[in-house]
């Protein structure tokens, strides 16, 4: 499986919004659960949202209202629309199949204030 991420190379703004892709190939992506990590600089690597194969969704905390994923089974891709982006939420994101040991080199998101 490979997992090509992108969307975050431009500096955004406070209170911008970004939208990143991650395509993936293989053919069980339609029935991976799909999510959407984050590593800050000095931080760990968190979780920031997850969607399964039927569109159910679930966010940490930190971005629940700002940040919404979806996923387009037929073009094998994941998205995650970022709004009213802060500071805090720079770090590469990487998209990762649940329950797998597959992960993308990841895109960068910078947010400055």
């Amino acid at each position: 499986v490979q997992l090509q991420a992108s969307g975050g190379e431009a500096l955004c703004s406070l209170g911008g919004s970004l939208r990143l892709s991650c395509a993936a190939s293989g053919s069980k992506f339609s029935t991976n659960v799909m999510s959407w990590y984050r590593r800050a600089p000095g931080k760990q690597r968190e979780l920031v949202a997850t969607i399964t194969s039927g569109g159910d969704t679930a966010y940490a905390d930190a971005v629940k209202g700002r940040f919404t994923i979806s996923r387009d089974n037929a073009k094998t891709t994941v998205y995650l629309q970022m709004n009213s982006l802060k500071p805090e939420d720079t770090a590469v994101y990487y998209c990762h199949p649940v329950a797998t040991p597959f992960w993308g080199h990841g895109t960068q998101v910078t947010v400055s204030s």
